[in-house]
């Protein structure tokens, strides 16, 4: 599992600099932990209020409200009405955060409607079968309310107000959080006006148990010395990625972690638990969740949550030992995952082995190095295509593991032969 000391890097160009991203795990005290679900339970209620405001708008054939109107209805309810009065405990930035991403929210939707149908075929089948009438709140993309107990535990805090003490961080209306984490480049300040950091987007949430406070700050691009060849990674579900590199003289291999014993006891663990909730739900005769369903459940989360954790932190593995090469490009598949996914007997073992992840992680890694990545076009014959003297072999299967060319003879892994075609790609 990804240890939570470790920091996660993701990286943005911003001219010559890069925003770097890091998880810390904090540890609250009790009255602490109290303030964290607060404004946990704040962000997610205000969010819910507000999605209510405008959906009762849109039945009344009114205008849809921004951030900014809500904003200000909002801060009167506080004032005025005692069942909002509980939110002046919590920062005003987080609340303001929480309007702003519904506003996002309802952009993204906007944009969905305008370009697609309103609602989709399954959706409108299941209607018609249920004699229902579809509703604005079922079109595609539109703001969903969040749940309690299934929405993600997370919230903002005021970036303005973010601040590292030695092994202690200050978030706005918590105070003093302890941290652990052994990251050496965070920037630790004796007291607040010694902080110039810029902190971006600073967000606290709930995870397996655990809280991590997230947060980007930006940093000077890590420039290094290139050497002049290519790498070619050919991603596939064997292995996580095979790739090729100094002229076709070397190659390694990302193999799959799902296949690894610890994982595969935790996938049959939690098929297990997943079974035994169903089997309570059955057991009600309703949806309702009673204590032990939520207790499972629970149990779920922090089995798929680890399960995520592996996989993330070996795809960190593999993606920093093709870094560490430091090549003058990276070539990789512009893969057509979603298309991929439709494929019944395939789509779980694609979804678990984290493709679209594996190549965010290439992109930002390699523009903090310097080095150029090349998508090859999406219909490269890459895995038909002879290594040695180009010839296609059209009648290639998905079965054959063993590229055998008919015109040279080439006998070679599918997957290396695949690599060596992209490490030799021309742009």
């Amino acid at each position: 599992m990804t240890n939570m000391n470790i920091v996660h890097v993701q990286s943005t160009p911003i001219d010559n600099t890069m925003v770097k991203s890091y998880r810390i795990k904090l540890i609250p005290t009790e009255e602490q932990e109290k303030m964290l679900w607060a404004h946990v339970d704040a962000m997610r209620s205000v969010w819910n209020w507000g999605l209510s405001v405008n959906m009762e708008r849109f039945r009344n054939g009114e205008k849809h409200l921004t951030k900014m109107s809500l904003g200000k209805i909002l801060t009167e309810l506080k004032q005025n009405d005692e069942g909002f009065k509980w939110l002046n405990e919590v920062s005003v930035q987080t609340l303001a955060m929480a309007l702003l991403d519904l506003d996002n929210a309802y952009a993204a939707f906007f944009g969905i409607q305008k370009k697609g149908p309103k609602y989709t075929e399954n959706k409108i089948k299941k209607f018609k079968i249920r004699n229902k009438k579809l509703t604005p709140y079922e079109m595609n993309g539109h703001p969903k309310y969040k749940s309690k107990h299934e929405a993600e535990s997370k919230f903002y805090t005021r970036n303005d107000g973010v601040y590292l003490l030695k092994g202690s961080v200050v978030l706005e209306k918590i105070g003093r959080v302890k941290y652990q984490t052994n990251y050496a480049e965070l920037p630790i300040v004796g007291k607040r006006s010694e902080n110039t950091t810029k902190y971006i987007n600073p967000r606290v949430r709930y995870e397996s148990g655990k809280w991590i406070l997230s947060f980007g700050i930006e940093r000077e691009s890590a420039k290094r010395e290139l050497n002049d060849y290519s790498v070619g990674i050919d991603l596939g579900v064997s292995d996580l990625a095979v790739y090729s590199y100094d002229h076709g003289t070397q190659s390694g291999r990302a193999k799959n972690v799902n296949k690894k014993k610890h994982v595969r006891r935790l996938k049959k663990r939690m098929k297990r638990r997943q079974r035994s909730v169903s089997r309570k739900y059955r057991a009600n005769g309703n949806h309702e969740k009673t204590a032990r369903i939520v207790k499972e459940e629970a149990k779920i989360k922090k089995l798929y949550r680890k399960l995520a954790n592996i996989r993330h932190n070996h795809a960190h593995h593999a993606t920093s030992e093709i870094i560490k090469l430091s090549p003058g490009r990276i070539v990789i598949e512009d893969l057509n995952i979603s298309g991929m996914m439709k494929n019944k007997h395939l789509s779980e073992a694609i979804a678990e082995q984290c493709l679209h992840e594996f190549r965010r992680q290439i992109e930002y890694k390699a523009k903090w190095a310097g080095i150029e990545v090349v998508l090859a076009d999406r219909f490269y014959p890459s895995s038909k295509k002879c290594s040695s003297c180009d010839a296609i072999k059209r009648d290639l299967k998905l079965k054959d593991r063993v590229y055998k060319c008919d015109e040279c003879g080439l006998a070679i892994d599918r997957d290396l032969n695949a690599a060596k075609n992209l490490e030799m790609y021309a742009v």
